[in-house]
């Protein structure tokens, strides 16, 4: 729904199959000579004067463009003699490989062909793009796994990869490991965000300032609340009264802290008298009582 056409070109009913195949045949020639280039997709555009302009996007651009651009001039050299056109190829770099869903297809089926674990290398193309941001990944591996006589089918996901949503950003690529017991396809279904048509608008946000100016006419509204403020400033005027009918109180408060503390401490000696009253006649009858022995 949001991607553009990979081919940009329109012709004549009559000249239409013939540059259908030309187009498949330069795609076909670029994808076998730059095979360990990383190429994610191939894009074409004609115009008028029969020029063909040919966009690589591809993850290793200096193994596309080589020592001083000698491999792209001789490609574009040999797409000329070809086809008989004139040809210009422009080159574009994949800064996060592991988003693209063909990169990925094509690195698990590299490894598969390198005889490593198909389980392996699906496991470790997941954390890499989980790592990378991928919101979801869907993984499908089908063939002869493992060198056994019965093919099956395999399939590993991680995450979440809404299929039946028009507006979700999912990319998909498939490759084809060629081994010596049979040929392996892989499938990848990589989710990366929904794209919301208000996104994509621009519209809109040029028509919401438009309706700013009505607001302004009922400025005078607040400027005249802003003139009564100072009216009703008298009014508050009354407030430092109250913090000052607060300050007193709080003298009063500890004016009768402070007499409380000598009522405390005066009661203390009289209790230290009664105590030496009591004890005193009570040691006189005891001499007495020592004298009239005696």
């Amino acid at each position: 729904m949001f991607r553009p056409w990979e081919a940009n070109w329109f012709a004549n009913p009559k000249d239409y199959t013939n540059m259908l195949h030309e187009d498949l045949e330069m795609r076909r020639i670029i994808l076998t000579r730059l095979r360990n280039a990383g190429i994610a997709k191939i894009e074409t555009e004609r115009s008028s004067n029969a020029q063909l302009t040919v966009t690589i996007h591809t993850a290793k651009p200096g193994i596309v463009i080589g020592k001083g651009g000698s491999s792209v001039d001789q490609l574009r050299e040999d797409l000329e003699k070809r086809f008989g056109n004139r040809v210009r190829i422009s080159i574009q770099e994949i800064k996060q490989p592991e988003l693209d869903a063909q990169l990925v297809a094509e690195n698990i089926a590299s490894q598969i062909e390198r005889r490593i674990s198909y389980k392996r290398a699906m496991k470790q193309s997941i954390l890499r793009t989980m790592r990378a941001g991928a919101k979801g990944i869907r993984l499908y591996a089908g063939g002869r796994l493992r060198g056994a006589e019965m093919a099956r089918r395999e399939q590993d996901r991680e995450g979440r990869v809404p299929l039946h949503t028009l507006r979700a950003d999912i990319d998909f690529g498939r490759a084809t490991a060629k081994t010596t017991f049979g040929a392996i396809g892989i499938k990848v279904w990589i989710y990366k965000d929904v794209i919301s048509p208000a996104q994509r608008r621009v519209a809109p946000a040029v028509e919401e300032p438009a309706p700013q100016p009505e607001p302004i006419a009922p400025q005078p509204e607040p400027v005249e609340a802003a003139v009564a403020a100072p009216v009703s400033e008298p009014a508050q005027a009354p407030a430092p009264p109250a913090e000052a009918a607060r300050a007193p109180r709080r003298r009063t408060t500890t004016a009768a802290t402070t007499p409380a503390k000598p009522a405390t401490t005066r009661p203390r000696p009289a209790a230290n008298k009664t105590k030496t009253e009591t004890k005193a006649p009570a040691k006189e009858p005891t001499t007495r009582a020592k004298k009239a022995d005696g």
